[in-house]
C-alpha cells in the first residue's frame, strides 16, 4: 500500500476529469442515506428517479417514517427490491423519531468518524459503504467509500492488494491522504466506468497508464462508454 502513489493516481484523475463537486455542499444527511439505500444493487439514475418519487409523495421525513411498508414500495419500485430498502427506510425513521424526537441525523455531527459509522451500521439495510457515503457527502469527512469500480481499479493499478470491496476499504481509508476522499471517491467511479472497465479496458486512453501494474492491459481496442457522468449523491440534498 502506497499513500505516495494514492496521492499521485487523486492528483492525475483531478487533471483528467477535473475537481468534482456537489449541487449542494451542505446536504440534508438523512437524504443521503435514503438515497443511498435506495442505490443498492441498481444503478444512479433508477436510485435518483426512486428518491425524487419518494420525496414528491412525502416531502417531510416524519410523514415517510408513519407510512406503511406498502406505501412506501411504489414510489421506490424503479430502484428495485422495493419491500427491504421501504423497509429499512421505514426503519431507521422510526428509530430516529422514538429515541431523539425528530427525523435527523444531526447527533452525528458530534461523533468521531468511527463511531458514527458504527451507530449507522447497527441498522439492518445499512452497510459499511453506504455509512461511509453519509459520512462523506453530508459532513465531509476524509473516508472514502469503495464501490465495484473503485475495488477494481485501485487493486487493478497496484494500490491496493484486496480481495472485496469491505478489505479494499480498509486498506484505503488507512491510507488516504488528507483532504481527498470526495475527489477519488468520483473521479475513480468515473474512470471505472469509462477506462478501467471489468471487460476489456480502455488501457490505450489510460491516463494511469505509466504507474498501472494491471497485467492483462488492453492496449488495442477503444470501447466507448455511452453511460454517462451522473453521480448520484453529488446531486442529493
Amino acid at each position: 500500500m502506497s499513500k505516495e502513489k494514492l496521492s499521485k493516481i487523486n492528483k492525475i484523475l483531478i487533471k483528467h476529469y477535473g475537481l468534482p463537486r456537489q449541487e449542494n455542499p451542505e446536504p440534508d444527511p438523512l437524504d443521503i442515506l435514503i438515497a443511498t439505500i435506495l442505490s443498492q444493487n441498481t444503478n444512479d439514475r433508477n436510485s435518483y428517479k426512486s428518491f425524487l418519487n419518494l420525496k414528491k409523495k412525502y416531502p417531510d421525513w416524519k410523514a415517510c417514517a408513519r407510512a406503511e411498508i406498502t406505501s412506501l414500495e411504489e414510489p421506490i419500485k424503479s430502484a428495485g427490491f422495493s419491500h427491504p430498502k421501504a423497509r429499512a427506510i421505514k426503519e431507521i425513521l422510526n428509530y430516529l423519531l422514538e429515541n431523539y424526537g425528530k427525523v435527523s441525523l444531526d447527533f452525528l455531527k458530534d461523533m468521531d468518524t468511527d463511531r458514527a459509522i458504527e451507530s449507522l451500521t447497527s441498522h439492518k439495510g445499512i452497510g459499511i459503504k453506504t455509512a461511509q457515503c453519509v459520512m462523506m457527502f453530508a459532513f465531509h469527512r476524509n473516508v472514502c467509500p469503495v464501490d465495484r469500480h473503485i475495488f477494481r481499479a485501485l487493486n487493478r493499478i497496484g494500490v491496493i492488494k484486496a480481495t472485496t470491496p469491505e478489505k479494499t476499504s480498509l486498506q484505503l481509508n488507512k491510507i488516504l491522504p488528507e483532504a481527498s476522499a470526495h475527489s477519488l471517491h468520483a473521479n475513480l467511479i468515473r474512470f471505472g466506468r469509462e477506462i478501467c472497465r471489468q471487460t476489456l479496458p480502455n488501457c490505450s486512453i489510460c491516463p494511469l497508464l505509466e504507474i498501472c501494474e494491471y497485467d492483462n492491459k488492453n492496449l488495442t481496442e477503444v470501447n466507448e462508454y455511452k453511460g454517462g457522468t451522473f453521480l448520484l449523491l453529488d446531486h442529493v440534498g
